[in-house]
Order: structure tokens, then sequence, then C-alpha cells
């Protein structure tokens, strides 16, 4: 606006008009006045603008650090809260690519008989599987005569007799795999107070057993900085706590396999006696997979034939044309 009226007084001035030399010079100076009260409220008003916006900038400035910092502190509680769970839980094991993982997938039964030889040769000396009796074995890893020549290796106490006294015998496809102490006092005592949990079903008692088991197993390594576990433990992240109480017991060639195209490194071994572990806790696993592949297969044929004779039996009535011949 004062810009304006500046330019219509300059105008007026240039086309001389009525006015004389003095009157003119008077006109002058009261616009130059008049343009000088404008241009400082000009720059009044710019400079109160723009402190008006470096306030806002101030304040908005502060705002985004309360937001960051109250984001920071966030994310860094729930880091916390995460590496305390993880000392208490254990890490939590990585996702591997079972065979038997599929939908329609079952055991590979090689892996499992080079499974049980892993738990006979290495875990056998600590943990039972109670569950399972050597008729199990039969058809899955081994054939019946086998079978009954592994059973008759143990001495199995029986009776009483005639004369109401125990004896032993050989064993039978009809006896359980043997246990390795009496009973859970007997174990402690072995193992300065741990218990070994028995391992007929450990890939259901644990989260994401299978590979929980297999991680375990491979786990073991030397504790870092600022991690201190005491004597007679050893250190493994996955495992509750960090500290277990059994060793490291795969090795390289531990495992006298039966199969010699199979190399018995530490990491085979590992996944052979889990996918044992595995067969052991749900032995149902290939024969529900089948079934439920039958029953799939049944209820679809009967889909598509009630789909048909739903369409043959409604089209006639869906396509008939109804005429309605009102009388006037």
């Amino acid at each position: 606006m004062w810009r304006t009226k500046c330019a219509g007084l300059l105008r007026a001035i240039r086309q001389g008009g009525a006015l004389t030399g003095t009157a003119a010079e008077q006109s002058s100076s009261k616009a130059a006045q008049a343009c000088t009260a404008g241009a400082q409220g000009l720059h009044s008003d710019a400079a109160s603008a723009e402190s008006s916006q470096q306030a806002g900038r101030t304040a908005w400035s502060w705002q985004k650090k309360a937001v960051l910092g109250t984001g920071l502190a966030a994310v860094g509680g729930v880091g916390l809260a995460l590496m305390e769970e993880e000392a208490e839980m254990g890490l939590h094991p990585p996702e591997y690519p079972w065979p038997h993982s599929g939908l329609f997938s079952a055991y590979d039964h090689a892996a499992i008989r080079r499974g049980h030889q892993v738990y006979s040769q290495v875990c056998a000396a600590c943990h039972s599987v109670s569950q399972l009796h050597y008729r199990n074995l039969v058809g899955v890893a081994y054939t019946e005569d086998e079978a009954k020549e592994m059973a008759a290796e143990i001495e199995v106490e029986d009776g009483p007799n005639d004369e109401g006294e125990t004896f032993t015998r050989a064993g039978k496809l009809s006896d359980p795999l043997p246990r390795p102490y009496p009973n859970e006092e007997a174990a402690r005592y072995a193992n300065g107070g741990a218990y070994p949990p028995d391992l007929s079903l450990i890939t259901k008692a644990r989260h994401d057993g299978t590979n929980y088991v297999f991680s375990l197993l491979l786990g073991y390594h030397e504790p870092p900085a600022g991690v201190s576990v005491r004597e007679g433990l050893h250190y493994n992240p996955y495992f509750p706590g960090g500290a277990i109480a059994m060793p490291k017991m795969l090795v390289d060639e531990g495992t006298e396999y039966d199969d010699d195209s199979v190399f018995a490194t530490e990491s085979q071994q590992a996944k052979d006696v889990t996918t044992f572990l595995a067969w052991a806790a749900e032995p149902e696993h290939d024969e529900r997979k089948l079934m439920g592949a039958k029953w799939i297969f049944i209820l679809s044929v009967v889909l598509l034939t009630a789909g048909y004779y739903k369409r043959w039996k409604w089209a006639p009535l869906k396509s008939r044309k109804v005429i309605v011949d009102a009388i006037n």
C-alpha cells in the first residue's frame, strides 16, 4: 500500500500539473517522508515476522529434541528388556530348514538311524528315552532282526519267578531302552546335583524344540567379556541363564556310523540326533500327514461332486422364466 502511494505522488510530480516549484518541492518532501515512514513500517513488520518465525523454529526444535529423546529412551528400554529376557530365557535359536517340516514332508529315516547311533554312543550315558521301546525302532530305523539283536545285548531284571525271586534275562523287543540311572537321586548324585532330563519329549517340552536342541548342541563357546561362569558350568547362550552343567559332547568323528558314506562331523551328529529326538517325541508324524493328505483328497472329490450336483439340481429352477398373467 505504501509503495502504491509513493508511486502516485512521484507520478504527479513528473507531470507538473498545476503545482509550482515550491509546492512541488513540498510535495516531494512529503512523499519522501511518507515513503520513509512506509519503509520503516515494512521493516518493522518484517522484523516482527522474522522474530515470530524464529520463535516458532526454536519451539519446534525443542519439540523435535523432546520427541527424539523420548524415542531413544524407549528404544533403549526395549533393548535392555530384550537383553534381560535373552539372559534369562536364552538366545532364541535360528530357524533351520528341516526335511520333515513341510506340509507333506516325512522324516529322513536314515537320519533317524544315525541319530539313534549318536544317542546310544554319546547321549545314553546320562540321558534316557523312557518312552521308547525296541519294538518302536522296527520298520523305522532297523529291521526286526536288527532290533532283536540290539535288545539281546542288554540284561533286564525280571521276576518274580516261581520261587518269588527276581532274575535277569536278555532283552526283548517289548523292553524299553535302558536307563543310565535307576532313579533321579542317583542321577543327581552322579552329576553334581544336576538332573539330566529324559529326552523322550524334549523337542515338545521346549519352545521351538527342534531348532533349540540343534542350536544348544552346537552353541558351546567361551563366555564373552564381562560374563563369568562358575566352576562346573559351561557357557551356552541358547540355554536359559547361559550356564549349563552338560559339557560339550559332540566332536568330529565322535560317533561310528554304520553308513560309511556319511562323515560324522559335529554338525552332522547334531542334526541326526535332533531328528531322532523329534521322531521320538512324535512317532506318528508320517502317518498323520499321510492320513491328512488322504482326507484332503477325499474331501476335494466330495466338494466337486456336491458343487456339480447343486448346479445340476438348481439350474432348471434358477433359469426358468416366471410370467404373471394378471386378470384385469
